[in-house]
């Protein structure tokens, strides 16, 4: 007979025996990975910008889940929206559920120019697979023209426009007739375009795993009016920078670009439900599903569920109602001043960049190759922190200050700062003391390198 744990188990776990389940049921080498900068705590309670561990300590998020937390942990209008669901049918495809159609509603209201019908689903990758699918049914055309350093996603067709190969290249052959160009470059963007036959045009307005890399002014416009010229769909995904988090409700707004679809998730499920949803025309989506014969041509079993969509209800409505995008860009640009006064005293800070509040701090690496750092360190400790020294940065935050960042996926040198849409001066000033603290202790690039390290050895010789 089975052996089923419960869930007042599972509740009641510490924290071993989380990593022993995690490592004999889940990702093993993950959770290797996080041990090595003691990332494996159990966290037991989150409110706003703060979580609490096992133990009673308090730590700021500032990572936001990747920006899924714009409203911050547990917002209680979330959970009040989703009580009053309670009850009625979650998952019912033989009728029309009131909520999906007053979510799409309101982001035909909130989202830029003529972007109308909206399609749910679960997950940010499966809204860039969505928008896919639209502009080929749509064009009858095949080419896709994504940015060198994107990232959409990990699902097949994500993965065919994500722009780094460490993800792509296990998976090879991807979706054919997808081609790449450099991020901020019109140029090479107009070259491709000649060619002629491209379905869409895929883009970040802010590149977010690839480092928090911002475009020149002029560069989304410069998109829209190429794409225009070659009469050509383009995509926006706003996954990460979407609902305030770049003191903008959208980022391409900066520019006044409207797009003819664009990919949102992440915020959409106030932190709390997992849903996403790419937004079109009238025009585009008439073209694509249009008919009776195509208007189930694409579907999702869990899109638009009740609970999913009251949360999604509940959050436009908080972030609308307290103007989060405005409160980000007031603190974004409090504290993105604050961090290029650090930059000016500390050569470890390569750059500070980010609009809002996506803020990315890239830092120098400090092994240089033919160095004697780099025959003192040894190939392995060199390994880690000349690849991953904002990984050594997150694990100093985390460790010594119970500040919760992480680095970006396609730069390990960057870490991403990205707390809840509600967070006070007092909290940014706190970060701006620890990082000032971590400066000031650890002066020079292969001292703060080689200590950290020593300390991922020390974890993995005690595993």
């Amino acid at each position: 007979m089975a052996e089923l744990m419960s869930l007042d188990d599972a509740l009641s776990m510490s924290r071993e025996d989380i990593v022993k389940y995690h490592k004999e049921y889940l990702n093993s080498a993950l959770v290797q990975l996080m041990g090595l900068i003691d990332f494996t705590r159990s966290f037991v309670r989150a409110e706003g910008t703060r979580v609490w561990d096992d133990e009673g300590n308090e730590y700021l998020d500032f990572l936001g889940a990747y920006g899924a937390m714009n409203i911050g942990h547990n917002h209680p209008k979330v959970f009040q929206a989703m009580t009053q669901t309670f009850g009625k049918p979650n998952l019912l495809q033989a009728a029309l559920s009131p909520l999906p159609a007053v979510l799409a509603h309101n982001l035909a209201q909130v989202t830029p120019g003529g972007l109308k019908h909206s399609f749910f689903c679960n997950s940010g990758a499966e809204a860039v697979e969505g928008a896919l699918k639209l502009v080929r049914i749509a064009t009858g055309k095949e080419p896709v023209i994504y940015c060198k350093g994107a990232f959409h996603g990990k699902s097949f067709g994500a993965l065919s426009v994500t722009g780094r190969e460490k993800y792509q290249k296990p998976f090879a052959p991807l979706l054919h007739n997808f081609s790449s160009v450099p991020y901020d470059d019109l140029e090479a963007l107009e070259e491709a375009l000649k060619l002629g036959g491209a379905a869409a045009v895929i883009l970040e307005p802010i590149q977010g795993e690839g480092g928090i890399i911002i475009p020149s002014d002029g560069y989304m416009r410069g998109v829209r009016e190429l794409c225009d010229k070659y009469n050509t769909y383009l995509i926006v995904d706003e996954i990460q920078t979407g609902f305030g988090r770049t003191g903008y409700m959208f980022a391409c707004e900066k520019e006044g670009v409207e797009p003819d679809v664009m990919c949102v998730a992440k915020s959409l499920g106030g932190g709390v439900m997992p849903i996403g949803a790419y937004i079109t025309t009238e025009e585009l989506w008439n073209k694509a599903y249009g008919s009776v014969e195509k208007c189930l041509l694409h579907t999702s079993t869990f899109g638009g569920n009740a609970m999913a969509t009251s949360a999604g209800i509940a959050a436009l409505e908080v972030i609308i109602n307290n103007d989060l995008p405005q409160k980000a860009k007031e603190n974004g640009e409090y504290f993105i001043g604050k961090l290029r006064e650090l930059k000016e005293k500390y050569p470890i800070i390569r750059d500070v960049r980010g609009m809002g509040l996506m803020i990315g701090l890239e830092f120098e690496e400090p092994v240089k190759k033919g160095s004697l750092a780099e025959k003192l360190g040894g190939k392995f400790l060199n390994k880690l922190s000349g690849e991953y020294m904002g990984a050594l940065i997150a694990g100093e935050l985390l460790n010594k200050h119970h500040i919760i960042t992480a680095y970006t996926l396609n730069n390990p040198n960057v870490i991403r700062l990205e707390p809840p849409l509600t967070v006070c001066r007092q909290d940014l000033d706190k970060v701006l003391e620890a990082l000032e603290e971590i400066f000031q202790h650890n002066s020079g690039l292969f001292s703060l390198a080689f200590s950290g390290g020593k300390n991922m050895l020390g974890r993995v010789f005690k595993k």
